[in-house]
């Protein structure tokens, strides 16, 4: 994913603009491990493979989204790792 992709997007669960970024492994300057952030309704969207997996909750992958966040949970923050959405690691 190019950064300048963060312009534009927005959550769209709730609209919510901008997104914060956090990036595990680059290629260039092109992001591809990473996530984005909404802090206004606590949701991630991994960037797996230099895509934003940025699907309403009823679209997206339970089984992706933990392995996601098992794989990444040293580098994503406490909160994503316990308590983000629409899935954690909290059991």
């Amino acid at each position: 994913m190019q950064r300048k992709l963060l312009d534009i997007l927005a959550c769209p669960i709730d609209k919510h603009y901008p997104l914060e970024l956090l990036e595990f492994s680059l290629r260039e300057d092109v992001i591809v491990d990473g996530v984005l952030l909404c802090s206004e309704c606590g949701r991630y969207y991994p960037i797996t493979d230099e895509i934003p997996c940025m699907l309403p909750d009823n679209l997206r992958n339970k089984k992706e989204d933990l392995e996601f966040l098992q794989k990444w949970k040293e580098k994503l923050p406490e909160k994503v790792v316990q308590n983000g959405k629409p899935w954690n690691l909290s059991g």
